[in-house]
């Protein structure tokens, strides 16, 4: 387990699913063969030693007659396979009424499209798992709700040119990679701005970086390099960084000359 938090979830569910187990007068084997898992993954399930799947938890339901409460869990447990930073940063985007955000080496988190997340994950060094690639893209993925989220919070992003042009997984990943940006840069709650190589004069030298204007009126940022990443909340770095923000934007392309620019290059690519 990577945190106390994900630790406590699974040990809830594996609890709750030994109790319909013997509720239902079924030993681990045979839950297992009913379900079609072995005696030993039941058992690492029920002792929070192994991550059940959605499969696992709604065949368990079914068989055991729960009636859905074994199923309703499987949001839960796929919150708890996410790395602790991810499910914090996504509760802080969720709060979010406004974004903004300033990608230096690759596109946004929330601007990518899984297929350019799994090769970038792909690609990260010390080499990780398929299991972890798979798990962690779905972590990605899952934070781009809130685009559809009502009321819609309104977003803002810088991407280096640099960023656009990188042929992350190949021609036709970057190809749909700059489609998926100018289909969102045509929502009316999402501006995207494009950051030339050429700029003499440039405020984001320091790396990317991230704001969230929170529902209850407080700003927090978020800053990352290599592995490495901070929430930031004290207000006077905050606003060290909203002034910063606010001078790559205005250096940056603006919106339309943006995504003139995207669709230059995806005809070019």
């Amino acid at each position: 387990m990577e945190d106390e938090e994900s630790a406590a979830v699974l040990r809830a569910v594996g609890r709750q699913i030994k109790l319909w187990r013997e509720a239902a007068g079924l030993k681990q084997a045979e839950l297992g063969a009913a379900i079609g898992y072995g005696e030993e993954q039941v058992s690492a399930v029920e002792r929070a030693r192994r991550i059940p799947s959605p499969g696992f938890l709604d065949k368990a339901d079914e068989v055991l007659g729960a009636s859905g409460k074994i199923a309703a869990m499987k949001k839960d447990v796929a919150e708890a396979r996410y790395p602790k930073k991810v499910r914090d940063l996504a509760k802080l985007e969720a709060e979010a009424v406004e974004l903004g955000s300033y990608g230096t080496h690759n596109m946004v988190g929330l601007l990518q499209t899984e297929e350019y997340a799994h090769a970038l994950y792909r690609m990260r060094r010390p080499l990780l798992t398929e299991e972890d690639i798979d798990q962690r893209v779905a972590a990605r993925m899952s934070r781009q709700e809130i685009f559809v989220q009502q009321p819609a919070p309104i977003f803002s992003f810088v991407q280096e040119e640099v960023t656009l042009r990188r042929p992350i997984g190949g021609k036709m990943v970057q190809q749909h990679q700059l489609e998926h940006l100018l289909e969102l840069g045509k929502l009316r709650n999402v501006e995207i701005q494009v950051m030339p190589t050429e700029r003499e004069d440039h405020a984001g030298m320091g790396g990317e970086l991230k704001l969230l204007k929170l529902k209850a009126g407080t700003t927090v940022g978020h800053v990352e390099v290599q592995r490495f990443n901070r929430l930031v909340s004290d207000p006077h770095e905050v606003q060290t960084l909203e002034i910063q923000y606010g001078i790559i934007r205005a250096q940056a392309l603006t919106p339309r000359e943006s995504l003139a620019f995207i669709e230059k290059l995806r005809g070019e690519t």
